[in-house]
């Protein structure tokens, strides 16, 4: 009996080799066979005439080739799920798709995604995306009036709204809504921009590797010169591959190995992302040729020197309903520099904020990843759900600059969303604006506008008289990312043969369990080959950012491209501005003329916001009591309210002691007994959400002047 156990342990290695060697060759045949339905199913998402990843049904509304500028964009009206109960007069939100390599319908690409989001919370909800290819001669400034009109629909469609269409962009999609909101903010409700660059300059040494791109490859000449080689079409292609070159590990092993490493389990999420990740959409040459030179490059939107061909100005200033801004310490796509490092350069305070009449929410995700800022998975889905649910709140808070706070076990659904104030200085420590980098890329500026000059006078030409048409889509199909899609797939005859092969394994499938030798040792050298590849990632991106400061930091190039001096201010500034302080002097004189002018409800908004000023946090709870006291005095519409409110805020933040002094003569038409009442709904308001002590002291010198003012008579209100 020993002699038996003894063989059997001598054997156990063996057995145990010889089931990791089935179950690996096993897992590579079913690898290889999911690498061919991969490729089939982009080939059959190519034949479709509109091609989407959306997960919900909808009816087209609007399409973009019919309006006077046609751009290949269309809105769709998403159809609730069945059990979605939909409230009507709940303002509708519209989700932008960024059209930047990639196909449409990432927003709507699963039940957990913002238009999901928006539908639960029974908002009409709809869907801009966008066909394969472009209509000729399109532009981005036709796309930017396209997405006014698709606004201007949405809002016909819902004359008994609370309030103009909430819209949500994503990534490229949300500088896009951005330029449109800026030309016509009468359309827009508040704007949500998702994990979208507007300062493309902003950025933190030794993490943001992308912003060195277009200095590292001389400027935008290889932009021009792909939209040539496509006869031109841009490749979309190009534009993923710059996001899969960011995370060499995940793109060259970590991605493909948990296929492999769970391929019983993993196809199904693995072939549903990647029918999004594998449709590369085209845009004309002209179109992206304007985007890097205008926006990646020169950075121009971010400072207001954009402007239509009709000569109006794009200046982000402009908008005047709440902006939302949601980004992530995870994103090496678009950081949090690049999606707020707008707001440092064209406000030099938060009161050039408020005399603008703006609000900016922002909101700092600590670690998701840049799609799943707007992919909306259960990482991101508490901050969608949020903004959705408390939309309405965001747009009454006073002209201002906030941060969106989430605090867990409290407040409707578990959750509770308040906002604090933060001041320029708060935000610059986060956008970290830097003279010395500011040079540098005003240098890449330069540098590209010539490279790019001298490409189109000598190569330009001869590229143009070459490329035919046939040509230019011979070259697409073989560019690396489109061509390892049809290579695997039936179209090829040894890999279609694997078909049959995979069924017979997959109904003889023998997986190891993770406690084989073998297995352990397979997951160990995946590690070491991760580490390796994020070890050289990094590695690369130090070189590229250290020869990038090298190479524009010289002053002698400096001044070869014409900036020699080191007081010349190499970007506007527009919150320094002349006008802009001449704005801000106009409207504070403005103010300061009415500020003993309104009723009782204006007060009583007035001495909202002097409590709540003393904490300088808002949280729902205390805007769910007022806006439900507002409507059950016949207050007005959320317009009226958003206005009053903001207008009492500003005359505070302007001079408070004249405004609480002009109180007795605004409650000139409340009678002596009607005062307790009015306290009474204060103190509702007040202590909705528990109090600061500094807002108790408010609240106690307010009722006692409101007790003051009930003994003794009011002078009737001017």
């Amino acid at each position: 009996m020993s002699g038996t156990l003894a063989l059997n342990l001598s054997a156990q290695p063996l057995l145990e080799s010889a089931a990791y060697a089935l179950d690996s060759w096993q897992r590579g045949v079913l690898f290889l066979d999911t690498l061919r339905q991969r490729g089939n199913q982009l080939a059959r998402e190519l034949q479709k005439p509109a091609p989407t990843v959306l997960s919900f049904a909808g009816e087209l509304v609007l399409d973009g080739r019919t309006l006077p500028r046609p751009v290949n964009y269309g809105l769709i009206r998403i159809t609730p799920p069945a059990g979605t109960v939909i409230d009507e007069r709940k303002r509708p939100f519209v989700v932008v798709d960024p059209r930047a390599g990639h196909g449409p319908g990432i927003g709507g690409f699963k039940p957990d995604s913002e238009i999901g989001v928006a539908l639960r919370a029974g908002h009409p909800c709809y869907f801009i995306g966008f066909l394969p290819l472009p209509v000729p001669g399109q532009t981005i400034e036709d796309v930017m009036r396209a997405e006014q009109a698709f606004l201007e629909a949405v809002a016909r469609a819902h004359p008994e709204a609370d309030g103009r269409p909430v819209a949500i962009g994503n990534c490229q999609a949300g500088w896009q809504l951005a330029m449109a909101a800026a030309t016509r903010p009468d359309l827009f409700g508040p704007l949500i921009l998702a994990g979208a660059p507007l300062s493309y300059w902003a950025g933190e040494h030794g993490r943001n590797p992308m912003r060195y791109a277009g200095g590292l490859l001389g400027g935008t000449w290889l932009t021009a010169l792909a939209g040539d080689l496509g006869h031109g079409l841009f490749d979309g292609a190009w534009l993923v591959q710059n996001f899969e070159t960011l995370n060499p590990a995940n793109t060259l092993w970590t991605k493909q190995y948990a296929l492999y490493d769970r391929i019983d389990t993993e196809p199904a999420r693995y072939l549903g992302f990647e029918r999004w990740w594998t449709h590369h959409v085209l845009t004309n040459a002209g179109e992206m040729q304007d985007i890097v030179d205008k926006l990646f490059v020169g950075n121009r939107l971010a400072t207001a020197e954009l402007a239509t061909r009709e000569g109006e100005r794009i200046d982000l200033r402009n908008i005047t309903t709440p902006i939302v801004v949601f980004c992530s310490e995870g994103d090496n796509i678009t950081p949090p520099p690049q999606a707020l490092g707008w707001i440092t350069d064209l406000y030099d305070s938060v009161d050039d904020i408020r005399a603008a009449g703006q609000t900016i929410v922002y909101m700092i995700h600590p670690n998701i990843g840049h799609l799943g800022i707007f992919v909306s998975g259960s990482i991101a889905r508490r901050e969608h759900e949020e903004f959705a649910s408390n939309i309405d709140f965001i747009d009454v808070l006073p002209p201002g600059l906030y941060e969106a706070e989430i605090l867990d076990g409290s407040g409707p659904g578990g959750h509770l969303l308040r906002f604090a104030a933060r001041e320029i200085e708060e935000l610059r420590a986060i956008t970290r604006p830097d003279p010395e980098d500011d040079r540098k890329f005003a240098t890449v500026r330069r540098v590209a506008e010539i490279n790019l000059g001298l490409y189109r006078q000598f190569l330009q030409p001869l590229l143009r008289a070459t490329v035919t048409a046939p040509m230019a889509e011979a070259l697409r199909q073989l560019h690396p990312l489109r061509f390892q899609y049809s290579f695997f797939s039936d179209s090829n005859p040894a890999i279609a043969a694997v078909a049959p092969l995979a069924q017979a394994v997959a109904a003889h499938r023998r997986p190891v369990p993770d406690t084989n030798p073998w297995r352990q040792a397979e997951h160990a050298a995946s590690a070491w080959i991760e580490a390796g590849l994020m070890l050289a990632g990094a590695l690369r991106d130090h070189v590229q950012e250290n020869l990038f400061h090298a190479v524009y930091g010289q002053k002698l190039l400096q001044s070869l491209v014409g900036l020699g001096a080191r007081d010349e201010a190499v970007r506007r500034r527009p919150g320094l501005e002349p006008g802009q302080q001449a704005f801000r002097a106009a409207r504070i004189r403005e103010l300061q003329g009415r500020i003993a002018e309104g009723g009782p409800r204006a007060a009583f908004l007035r001495l909202v916001a002097y409590i709540g000023l003393a904490e300088r946090r808002a949280d729902e709870r205390s805007f769910a009591v007022l806006r439900a006291l507002w409507h059950s005095h016949g207050g007005g519409d959320l317009a009226a309210f958003k206005a009053l409110l903001r207008e009492q805020f500003l005359m505070l933040r302007l001079d408070r002691d004249a405004a609480l002094a002009a109180l007795p003569a605004m409650l000139g038409d409340l009678p002596p007994e009607g005062i307790p009442a009015f306290a009474e709904a204060l103190r509702q308001v007040a202590t909705a959400a528990p109090l600061h002590p500094a807002a108790a002291e408010r609240l106690a010198e307010v009722e006692a002047r409101l007790a003051l003012l009930g003994a003794a008579p009011l002078q009737p209100a001017s």
